[in-house]
C-alpha cells in the first residue's frame, strides 16, 4: 500500500496590500509546484500592517487558503475581534486568556485526504506575559491527536531559543513548528531527530525595503528620538515567504520540509 501524504504551504506573515498583491499573483504558481493540499496563511498584519478584519480574510480565503494565524497585532484592530467571533479558521493564540474571542487550533477536515491540526501559539520573552505556551501546546496536541496525528503549529514569538525549546520539546509528537513574528527568514529548515519540521523564522511576505514593513524613515527616528511615530508601512522591494512541507498522514511525521523566498536575495 502507498503512503499517504499531505503536501501543506504556509505563507509567512503578509503585512498589508503589497503582500496580499503579492501573494494573490503567485499563490498559485506554488500550488501548481508543490501539489498543495492544505494552505496556511500568518495574517496578523494583513489591514495596513494591524491586525485583520472579514473583507480582507475573505480575499484570503479566496486565494484557496483553508486557516489564517496571527499574533499579537491581531488585537491592534478591534475587527479583528468580530472576525474571531465569527470564523473559527482565524486563529489566535491559544495561550491568550480563554476570555478573549477566538479559537487557538482548529483541525480540519479535508475529506478522503485526511485531517489537519493547526495550532497557533505566543512566546513569552519579549512580549505579554500571557500562558504558557509550552504547557497549553501539550494540552492541545493531545487534543488534536483524538483526531489526526498531523499537527501544524505557527509559534509566533521574539526569542529564537524560546522557539527552539518548544521544537525539542514537542519533536516526535507534531508535524511541524514554523516560527513568525520577527518577519526575517532564517536558514535553519530542518527535520528534527524524531520527525517534526523546523525553522526559526519564516519571514515576513511584505516591503523589504523597510525595517520590518515599517518605512524605514519612521523606523530610525523611533530609535534615535526614542519616542512614538505614526505606523506607516512601506511599499517597495515586495517578497513572499514560506515554506512547503509534506506530512504522513499515518504518523504525523514530517517528510520534506523546505523553505522559500520569492524572489531571493
Amino acid at each position: 500500500m502507498s503512503q499517504k501524504v499531505l503536501n501543506i504551504l504556509f505563507i509567512g506573515d503578509i503585512v498589508g496590500k503589497p503582500g496580499l498583491d503579492l501573494t494573490e499573483t503567485l499563490i498559485k504558481s506554488y500550488f501548481q509546484k508543490y501539489n498543495v493540499d492544505f494552505c496556511i496563511v500568518n495574517g496578523e498584519n494583513l489591514v495596513e500592517g494591524k491586525g485583520i478584519d472579514e473583507p480582507t480574510a475573505n480575499k484570503v480565503f479566496g486565494l484557496g487558503v483553508h486557516v489564517i494565524t496571527s499574533g499579537n497585532h491581531l488585537w491592534d484592530n478591534w475587527h479583528s475581534r468580530k472576525l474571531l467571533e465569527k470564523n473559527k479558521n482565524v486563529l489566535r493564540p491559544l495561550n491568550y486568556p480563554s476570555e478573549n474571542a477566538g479559537n487557538g487550533f482548529v483541525v480540519y477536515d479535508l475529506g478522503e485526504k485526511g485531517k489537519v491540526g493547526v495550532l497557533n501559539l505566543q512566546g513569552r520573552i519579549y512580549m505579554q506575559p500571557i500562558d504558557c505556551p509550552f504547557k497549553k501546546a501539550d494540552w492541545a496536541v493531545g487534543r488534536i491527536h483524538e483526531q489526526t496525528k498531523v499537527v501544524f503549529i505557527d509559534m509566533h514569538a521574539e526569542a529564537t531559543a524560546e522557539k527552539m525549546a518548544l521544537a525539542w520539546h514537542l519533536d516526535g509528537r507534531v508535524t511541524a513548528i514554523v516560527g513568525t513574528h520577527t518577519h526575517i527568514p532564517t536558514a535553519d529548515a530542518r527535520i528534527m531527530p524524531k520527525g517534526t519540521a523546523y525553522i526559526t523564522d519564516v519571514g515576513m511576505t511584505g516591503p523589504y525595503d523597510s525595517v520590518i514593513g515599517l518605512k524605514k524613515e519612521i523606523a530610525i527616528r523611533r530609535f534615535i528620538h526614542q519616542t512614538p511615530y505614526k505606523y506607516e508601512m512601506a511599499s517597495l522591494d515586495v517578497r513572499l515567504c514560506g515554506v512547503y512541507l509534506q506530512a504522513d498522514v499515518e504518523t504525523g511525521k514530517a517528510l520534506k520540509f523546505e523553505s522559500f523566498v520569492y524572489p531571493t536575495f
